[in-house]
């Protein structure tokens, strides 16, 4: 290797550092609250069912921005735009800390989340572009890390931050971290200029923004709910999904879309796009079970479930890097497929977990169910990125990220009605939290709890099945790709030669 080229893997791990220290803030602020509900409704005097809206006004928040975040990384350039949104998440969440109201509280988790919805956005798109497409299946598994770890990792932070400080404190580790990424983004981050000059898309960006929110509100009450109770539930979903179908429609004919719809006709970005979607459904949908399952069906308190959660995310870590090279290498096709295949059988596996089922086989079970989670996330993201000229980048984040957001609120829904049926089928009516006693719990209601899991894991099962699918179609074309390469001596479409170009900038 070069000393160029080892200088430029630096000053890529420089940038994928700071990336990283802005995507945990953002990310663990989805889970880590959910802990405090109960702090917050004591100490605030309000009733849980509005202090609820401090989690969800964010999460709506955060689904409202996305989809501006690839015109506003053209227009102004990433690393202004990364710095704002680091910066406004910071100062928000010290207001938050300090908030002496349930609705200043609100107002401001609204804002932070406008702040929190820009940051992994924007630095998935800074970190791309400066990759390039050889090595973007190495990139995406270091941005995966916050990503799929802060469900784990997220309540288990919250419950020890509220247990020994005080829910203010979950917002005020904030401030600190925030003030550490500005400076080194200052010193690090490659200068970016926008283009400047470009229309914002004012109909595209109501019709997506809204169209997201309400469908992730509609998912999220569905979930909560325990089914479609009332309009509170279908409502949303109902003009969420209209008002996206509106925003497809819309984008078709517009030149200067939010997001570039043109791109899902390359059957390398829709199958890997469609292999993200299903797989967060899966995965993100799953992550709400585990932990319940410890809480509930085993009577432990949420930082020991946090705790029993660390075998997954060290599976994860393990597989990541040799994902992201191996990707880099052969495509993200086959990776995929490698890692859903162990995803369909450790889920199999939690299906049929019983009330007393060994500590030490289901860490066994969470450390390869995360080996499996490394192998089939990051290479089906990779595999979208690697089929973009660099110009394509902005919008094809946004689309991508929009899925994700998406594909796990759905996943979510869906396995937590599925586990509330189970539930209500054998007994135990009532909310998921009514039966979450910390404790010892009597084995024959332990192993009726367990068995509701089991048969909520068996929809996790089915969903994952699902996502073989689009990977498959993935494999077949990277493989047809590097066919015709091979036959033609190098890249075969305007795509491809692009890319090359842009490599050979590099």
């Amino acid at each position: 290797m070069s000393s160029t080229s080892l200088l430029r893997d630096r000053s890529l791990m420089a940038v994928a550092a700071v990336v990283i220290v802005g995507a945990i803030m953002s990310i663990l602020d989805t889970t880590i609250i959910n802990v405090a509900l109960q702090d917050l409704s004591r100490d605030l005097d309000a009733p849980i069912e509005t202090v609820q809206w401090v989690a969800t006004g964010y999460m709506l928040a955060l689904a409202a921005v996305i989809p501006l975040t690839g015109w506003a990384s053209e227009q102004f350039g990433g690393k202004r735009v990364w710095i704002i949104a680091v910066v406004l998440f910071t100062l928000t969440s010290a207001l938050c800390g300090a908030a002496q109201n349930v609705e200043q509280l609100i107002a401001l988790r609204v804002l932070q989340g406008v702040g929190g919805g820009m940051i992994m956005p924007i630095g998935q798109i800074m970190l791309t572009q400066k990759a390039g497409p050889q090595r973007v299946g190495r990139v995406m598994s270091i941005i995966a890390v916050p990503m799929l770890l802060a469900p784990i990792f997220g309540p288990t932070l919250g419950g020890l931050i509220v247990d020994h400080l005080s829910w203010r404190w979950i917002f005020f580790v904030n401030v600190p971290v925030g003030i550490i990424g500005v400076a080194l983004a200052l010193r690090v981050l490659p200068a970016s200029e926008g283009h400047g000059g470009m229309r914002l898309d004012w109909l595209g960006a109501i019709l997506s923004s809204i169209g997201a929110a309400a469908l992730v509100f509609g998912l999220a009450e569905t979930g909560e709910k325990g089914g479609f109770e009332g309009p509170i539930t279908w409502a949303p979903i109902v003009v969420g999904l209209t008002l996206i179908v509106l925003f497809v429609l819309h984008a078709r004919r517009t030149p200067h879309a939010l997001i570039n719809v043109g791109l899902f006709r390359k059957p390398g970005f829709s199958s890997a796009s469609a292999t993200t979607f299903v797989l967060g459904a899966a995965m993100f949908g799953s992550m709400i079970l585990l932990p319940l399952y410890f809480q509930v069906a085993r009577g432990e308190d949420a930082t020991t479930a946090g705790l029993l959660l660390i075998p997954q995310g060290l599976g994860m870590a393990f597989a990541m890097p040799a994902s992201g090279a191996l990707t880099d290498r052969i495509g993200g096709g086959v990776p995929t497929l490698a890692g859903v295949a162990v995803l369909i059988v450790t889920s199999l596996v939690l299906a049929g977990v019983g009330g007393d089922t060994s500590y030490v086989l289901l860490s066994a079970v969470l450390f390869v169910r995360g080996l499996g989670i490394g192998f089939a996330m990051m290479p089906s993201m990779a595999a979208a990125y690697a089929t973009l000229s660099p110009a394509d980048v902005p919008r094809a984040t946004t689309a991508l990220n929009v899925l994700q957001r998406c594909g796990g609120a759905i996943g979510t829904a869906l396995l937590t009605v599925a586990l509330t049926r189970a539930l209500d089928d054998r007994g135990y009516s009532g909310s998921v939290g009514e039966h979450s006693p910390v404790g010892t719990v009597p084995p024959q209601v332990a192993d009726g709890l367990a068995g509701a899991f089991g048969d909520a894991f068996t929809w996790a099962v089915v969903i994952t099945v699902v996502s073989v699918i689009p990977a498959v179609v993935l494999a077949v074309v990277e493989r047809r790709a590097r066919r015709a390469r091979a036959a033609g001596g190098g890249p075969v479409s305007p795509v491809e030669r692009a890319t090359a170009a842009a490599v050979n900038e590099l």
